[in-house]
């Protein structure tokens, strides 16, 4: 008879200390993956109120890798973002999402039989955003080639994918004293002249705190597209902002966007822009001359020398599908590599596109890697690669 009162009694003070505690229901609750975390959030006022400064305190980028191919109906992304959500310990408010073009938009056709693995990438698009929470911003974008982590650790080596079935999700958490916005830039056909006020509503004017803009050009072979893509640059082109990025084959998603469809043949320029006071970032260019492991690995150096810390930090990798292991002669993940080994716990994330953007340039005081003499940096490439680094600031 006394065992079973002991068991009564140990049960009654546990839900005692779970009703009233705060910080033990706060240290139990902080083993939850955000999904949990938002039932457990259901239970009671106190349970509400420990779930809320739990996820307020997570504010770790997380990422969700596709690497492996699999049965045709679905992208192996959507796959890998509906197993790995239930996992993830942050409540993504921004995300970015990049697929390979040839099996997300199923462009991979048997002559014998059109429709063998027809996919449309409109349909794989809306899975991806089901997955996620309602109030996120999602941009979207398919590519020539992916470049990316595997998921686990920051420190795994990352992969050049060239071709094959792949694709990340970059979730960013709420981190405060950074703001992240999506904007959408596409070419009016009856104004040649860019409206400049729409740069302010996307907070790339007059923001003092602007420090790092991600660009991406689509639909890029369109008459007109590269002078647009020069009225977007060419204001935004100043010593105090990181600009990178590259020219996709088009983009997919952007949630704010999905209630006017665009014209499908419009090009434009799509992108994240960073804002905060403690975002540190640099950016190199590796031109044509990089061919081989010496130079790539010299240019890392330069990327290094900037000193930008490392941890909560990421990094980008924006090739010309014309690079990778073509351009080095065979020897594959070339870059991925020479980044890994200096930067052994920043991950990496990128694409194999049809054109760059970017320079030489640190934004931590005001300084440049190359001093170019106030001439204008020239940010539009061809078969080169942008490497990035972007530092969200330090976590608690």
């Amino acid at each position: 008879g006394r065992g079973g009162g002991g068991a009564m009694e140990s049960a009654a003070k546990g839900s005692y200390v779970l009703a009233n505690l705060a910080e033990v229901v706060e240290r139990v609750l902080g083993f939850l993956p955000t999904k949990a975390l938002l039932r457990a959030a259901c239970v009671c006022r106190l349970w509400r109120e420990c779930a809320r400064r739990t996820l307020r305190a997570r504010q770790r980028i997380a990422w969700v890798s596709a690497l492996e191919p699999g049965p045709a109906e679905n992208h192996a992304l959507v796959r890998a973002l509906a197993r790995e959500l239930e996992k993830v310990h942050v409540l993504p408010q921004t995300v970015l999402y990049i697929a390979d073009a040839e099996t997300f938009s199923g462009h991979e056709e048997c002559h014998e039989q059109k429709k063998a693995r027809k996919r449309n990438s409109k349909e794989t698009a809306l899975a991806l955003e089901r997955l996620l929470p309602k109030r996120c911003q999602v941009l979207g974008l398919v590519t020539p080639g992916i470049v990316v982590t595997p998921m686990g650790s920051s420190s795994n080596q990352p992969q050049e994918i060239e071709e094959g079935e792949a694709g990340f999700a970059l979730l960013f958490p709420k981190i405060d004293g950074v703001k992240i916005h999506t904007f959408h830039f596409s070419k009016d056909v009856k104004n040649r002249v860019f409206d400049e006020s729409k740069f302010a509503e996307a907070g790339l004017k007059n923001n003092p705190d602007l420090r790092v803009v991600l660009l991406f050009g689509y639909n890029s072979w369109k008459t007109g597209a590269t002078r647009f893509l020069h009225q977007i640059v060419n204001p935004l082109n100043e010593k105090s902002i990181i600009l990178a990025g590259g020219q996709v084959e088009s983009f997919t998603s952007l949630t704010s966007e999905n209630n006017h469809a665009q014209p499908g043949d419009a090009c434009g320029v799509v992108g994240l822009a960073f804002s905060g006071p403690q975002i540190q970032s640099a950016t190199v260019l590796l031109d044509q001359d990089v061919a081989d492991e010496r130079t790539a690995e010299a240019a890392m150096q330069r990327l290094k020398a900037a000193n930008i810390p490392e941890h909560n930090t990421i990094g980008f990798m924006f090739a010309c599908v014309g690079r990778g292991y073509r351009h080095y002669k065979t020897k594959r993940n070339m870059e991925a590599d020479a980044f890994r080994k200096f930067f052994p716990n920043v991950p990496l994330f990128g694409f194999f596109g049809h054109g760059e953007i970017g320079c030489d340039r640190i934004v931590t005081g005001n300084f440049v890697l190359r001093e170019c003499n106030d001439i204008k940096d020239d940010l539009l490439h061809g078969y080169t690669t942008v490497m990035t680094l972007i530092h969200l600031g330090s976590t608690k």
